[in-house]
């Protein structure tokens, strides 16, 4: 009788283990296209469905709905990237790992204009310019270099990033 029931216990628990062991989804290698205002050929405005589907590796998501913090996305935390879909934009910070296809990130502030031209918007402690696509806004720290690139398919008059 303990052999039948240890049996049925072990058949048991090694069903819930291997339960425990699925694989990661893989993405490669992000590429942002600057110009273009894309990453892997995805755009700020596209829908959260759209860029799961096409980015599968993401760490959360959070639903567009009325309590959302910032009107839901999908973020990749690991490599320091995240899509505000009800915002539509794109958000790149210091730790990014991917491929920049303009070498923005920790660029001297005075080194921009050879890719960009002169901003649209200038503060103290960022730049916006106009693209094509919308949007591109560089944030600098204290030492006058990239530290936060957003981009949006949206005109500085009607964007409202996150705090």
């Amino acid at each position: 009788m303990k052999n039948i029931i240890f049996f049925i216990l072990a058949l048991c628990f090694s069903s819930i283990a291997m339960g425990q062991l699925t694989a990661k989804p893989k993405c490669g290698t992000f590429v942002v296209d600057i110009l273009n205002g894309k990453v892997n050929n995805i755009k700020p405005d596209f829908p959260i469905p759209e860029i799961k589907a096409t980015l599968p590796c993401f760490t959360s998501a959070e639903e567009e709905v009325a309590g959302s913090k910032c009107g839901g996305g999908v973020f990749y935390k690991d490599r320091d990237i995240y899509f505000y879909t009800q915002r539509d934009y794109i958000e790149i910070g210091e730790k990014f790992k991917g491929q920049l296809s303009i070498p923005l990130m920790g660029a001297s502030r005075s080194a921009l204009f050879k890719w960009l031209g002169n901003p649209k918007i200038k503060d103290d402690t960022w730049d916006a310019f106009g693209m094509s696509y919308g949007t591109l806004v560089l944030h600098y720290n204290a030492a006058g270099k990239v530290k936060l690139i957003q981009f949006s398919t949206k005109d500085t008059d009607e964007l409202k990033l996150c705090e």
